[in-house]
């Protein structure tokens, strides 16, 4: 029988394509809202299915199953699951036929989400919402367009195919991380320019808001000119803007807290108080088994649980397939 337990705040990574015994009774702990899967995680669909389904009949709620399958080179899985295209093929569409790219960001949005609610995945974070301003290293070729209103189309689009998969959708990397050169995986990143010059990078939040986008993923971003902390630490960004000017009441994850660009704020029991003292909901702890076991140690059990309606919105339904492959044909079409 499942444990009854509201939703923890850790998303966590696990070992192999099998759940441990430790790792059996680590997601029925309270701090526990959710995983992350990683090519370690996949061998074939059948295997997938026979996980994820372990992972949700131990809690109810069940826990939320996550993955990055934005497309492109952030695929994490690929064998038996269609190639996706990266966001900027969605732009280079939509430059030369915007209706054209918009019908097949639709349909990335339907075959990507389509393939993994299928085998009971919950949510992709995606779409990236950052803006192509040709100087970052690890954006590139994930933002949609360097124009903000047709970025703003071309992912309020891949979100809508993504609900008609039965998928929520979480954009990232908020504020925005297009125009920064350096890889917050690698080093402490800052954005020096002026609050007044953020506009752009919010439009398509303040787009996908008002369209029903369920949760964001933070930056881990430094904006002197608003908080001298990276945003997902920041109660300026999270709480005054995201959830103050913006409105916006769905689900905030901190990017992963074993990166670079988060070690400003400690150890991994730092970190993750910082995240929640900042506004997170979800903190997500990716890559050191030994890490979760040090917060799960250090924080008390009840350490703020999720709220049940921000949980909820998250966790894929089941949806009639039968347009998942006229979605491939439109994107085949295109290739």
């Amino acid at each position: 029988m499942p444990v009854s337990l509201p939703p923890g705040p850790l998303v966590i990574g696990l070992a192999g394509p099998q759940l441990s015994a430790e790792e059996t009774a680590l997601l029925q702990h309270p701090l526990i809202g959710g995983v992350i899967l990683f090519e370690r995680n996949f061998t074939d669909a059948a295997q997938l299915r026979a996980l994820c389904q372990r992972i949700h009949g131990l809690r109810e709620p069940r826990l939320l199953i996550t993955v990055d399958q934005e497309g492109g080179r952030i695929q994490r899985l690929r064998p038996g699951f269609t190639r996706l295209p990266a966001a900027a093929d969605y732009g280079h569409a939509f430059d030369r036929d915007p209706e054209r790219g918009l019908e097949r960001a639709r349909a990335g949005g339907r075959v990507m989400a389509g393939e993994l609610v299928a085998l009971d995945v919950d949510l992709s974070f995606a779409p990236v919402l950052d803006l192509d301003y040709g100087v970052s290293e690890i954006i590139g070729a994930r933002a949609f367009h360097a124009d903000a209103e047709t970025a703003a189309a071309l992912a309020g689009a891949f979100m809508a195919g993504m609900a008609d998969a039965g998928m929520a959708a979480c954009g990232k990397h908020f504020p925005g991380h297009g125009a920064v050169a350096a890889d917050t995986h690698l080093t402490q990143v800052v954005d020096a320019r002026p609050r007044a010059a953020l506009e752009g990078d919010l439009l398509p939040y303040r787009r996908l808001f008002a369209a029903g986008m369920a949760s964001v993923m933070m930056a881990h971003v430094v904006f002197p000119a608003v908080d001298g902390q990276p945003a997902g630490f920041s109660r300026r960004w999270v709480q005054d803007i995201l959830r103050g000017e913006l409105g916006f009441d769905g689900a905030v994850f901190s990017d992963d807290l074993g990166m670079a660009g988060a070690v400003v704020a400690g150890g991994p029991a730092e970190r993750v108080r910082a995240a929640l003292a900042a506004g997170c909901d979800y903190v997500l702890l990716c890559n050191e088994p030994q890490a979760v076991r040090e917060v799960v140690a250090a924080l008390p059990a009840n350490t703020a649980p999720v709220p049940a309606h921000r949980h909820a919105r998250l966790l894929a339904r089941a949806m009639d397939d039968a347009g998942l492959p006229v979605a491939r044909q439109v994107l085949a079409a295109g290739a």
